[in-house]
Formats: C-alpha cells, structure tokens, sequence
C-alpha cells in the first residue's frame, strides 16, 4: 500500500514481485500471469519491457501521444472493467474514499468490513 498522493506505477515492481495467483486445482500458486491488464497510467516502455522480460502479455492500451500497438487485445481490456466498477462500489463508502486510516492495516480493515457490508 502506498500513500494517497503516489501514483500507482511507483509500486508496480513490488507488486509483480510478492503477487501471486491461485491454481485452479491443487497445487502451488503461480508466480506469473498470463497477461496483465492495467489502465493507460502504466503504459510506459520500462513497464512494458518488464512485463515481456517476465514472458507476460500487457494489456494496456497507448497513450494518444504513443504509437498504437496492434497487439493490443480489447476484449481482454473490458474485462478489467469488473474490478474498476467494484473499486467504485468501495469507494461509496466515505471513509475508504477519503482514506481517514493513517495506517495500512486499518485502512485493510475498513476495505475488508465495506466487502462483507456489499457481500451481505
């Protein structure tokens, strides 16, 4: 977790490091996606070329000032659209939305009590 005014790409490398997947069956987690879909804040060489040194597929469409890359798979890309709309679904909650939490694992916590709260 970084801080309210750090832009997101600044954790990516900590993220792809420590992330990992579950199987399906049984087994170890995977230590890489298949691909990674990220908005158009990631869209940078150094974030493209580690993702191809790590044999992972970026889903993340181009910047209008970038060439457009016609790999680019857009279906794949709206399927990011569920996670975008259950961050807004979070983000009705004011104090998740604001982040009053000064700590990391209380600010855990409200995310975690806010899921159980649109579970129920």
């Amino acid at each position: 977790m970084t801080g309210g005014e750090v832009h997101d790409s600044k954790a990516f490398a900590t993220l792809m490091g420590t992330g990992w997947i579950k199987r399906v069956g049984r087994g170890r987690p995977r230590l890489k996606p298949d691909r990674l879909a990220a908005d158009k804040a990631y869209s940078s060489g150094v974030i493209r070329s580690a993702l191809r040194r790590r044999s992972i597929t970026p889903v993340i469409p181009t910047k209008s000032n970038e060439r457009p890359d016609p790999t680019f798979d857009r279906d794949a890309y709206r399927e990011r659209n569920r996670v975008e709309r259950l961050i807004n679904r979070l983000k009705q909650f004011r104090r998740i939305a604001t982040r009053y939490e000064k700590r990391a694992a209380n600010y855990l916590a409200m995310i975690t009590i806010a899921a159980i709260l649109l579970w129920l």
